[in-house]
């Protein structure tokens, strides 16, 4: 907030530079002996205008340059000279090819415009955003891209009421591009098929690991497919007061309890993340703890916890949420995601998934 008011000088500067050129061109023009000229000045005008202006304001801004010109050689009484004619020849042709610049730049945003539909609509139907309330239970969830303007990575999260309770999963692919997008849709449907038919938690996480392993062998090169993604699923069975984790791989989810203490849900033997079948194996546990009335679960991804400072100093959300209270789950999430890019800056390197739930 406290950078708002430069950049809006600033733009309104950018602006107004087409109109300043011209007139401090005419200026300089009246005010210099008839062998100094402002044309260079003048014609940069409609150069400036044509990724600013639309086509309106830019055909004018070359007319404008054309008369003033023309305005001014009159009234040096030299219209008809050589030089005077060559050079508001220059002018004209600029403001022609000016125009051309503005169709041009005015078509690419367009295309740039389509481009982010479709990628907001990928999203939607890759990541939809959860309903607030599932099982009784308030939820949010929030994606934040590392690169601005982009909408589609490797981070992915779920949320689906079963008959065995509201399940939850929050994970993140190995790599970026289409390749990690295709391992996001392949265990986000692997999910939502898995939560609502087994019968346990561990048999979930069990599922997620055979649908990578399938889609690693029908596709060629890891180029196309990733291969192993880190996660962690949580399961809070209708009408108990618990909530059971699996970790594969993936941060540990955070407990904050109604009275600001936070804990930190290590889990308690470490797995190999999904997909990774290959280089061992061995039973997933769900590891049980309590969930009061009040509470919240936040499961995240490593974009939150290993976002730097400019001093190389990880962003600890246990740390920062400890003592605090929030009114909600969507406001617990917004508060994270304006902290994490006040700590990081300019220097956020990856995508950032995050999910709370919280028992009312």
């Amino acid at each position: 907030m406290e950078q708002e008011g430069p950049i809006s000088y600033a733009r309104t500067f950018v602006r107004l530079l087409p109109a300043l050129l011209i007139v401090g061109g005419t200026f300089y023009d009246y005010l210099t002996p008839s062998r100094f000229t402002a044309g260079p000045l003048v014609t940069a005008a409609p150069l400036v205008a044509a990724p600013l202006y639309a086509r309106r304001g830019t055909v004018l801004t070359g007319i404008a340059t054309v008369l003033v010109v023309t305005a001014i050689h009159a009234g040096m009484g030299i219209l008809f000279q050589v030089e005077a004619v060559t050079e508001l020849v220059t002018v004209a042709t600029v403001a022609v090819l000016a125009v051309l610049i503005n169709l041009l730049v005015r078509r690419g945003r367009e295309e740039l415009a389509s481009q982010r539909e479709i990628a907001e609509a990928a999203q939607r139907a890759v990541l939809p955003e959860p309903a607030e309330r599932i099982g009784g239970l308030a939820i949010a969830a929030r994606y934040e891209a590392a690169q601005a303007g982009a909408f589609i990575g490797g981070d992915l999260y779920a949320v689906q009421d079963s008959p065995h309770g509201v399940r939850l999963v929050v994970g993140d692919v190995r790599g970026k591009g289409m390749g990690a997008v295709a391992a996001v849709a392949v265990v986000i449907g692997a999910f939502r098929e898995a939560a609502e038919q087994e019968a346990t938690l561990e048999a979930v996480a069990q599922r997620l690991d055979r649908a990578l392993a399938r889609e690693a062998a029908r596709r060629e090169g890891i180029e196309l497919f990733e291969g192993f993604t880190t996660a962690v699923l949580a399961e809070l069975p209708h009408g108990e007061g618990v909530v059971r984790i699996v970790t594969r791989g993936h941060p540990p989810p955070l407990l904050l309890c109604p009275d600001g203490i936070v804990h930190t849900l290590h889990a308690g033997e470490p797995a190999l993340p999904l997909g990774m079948g290959d280089f061992g194996s061995w039973p997933d546990r769900a590891e049980e703890t309590a969930f009061r009335s009040g509470a919240t679960l936040l499961l995240y991804t490593d974009g939150l916890s290993e976002a730097r400072d400019e001093r190389g100093r990880f962003f600890e959300p246990a740390d920062r949420l400890s003592g605090r209270l929030f009114q909600d789950p969507a406001a617990l999430l917004a508060t994270l995601a304006r902290e994490v890019h006040r700590h990081a800056g300019e220097a956020t390197t990856d995508d950032m998934a995050l999910l709370a739930v919280r028992r009312p």
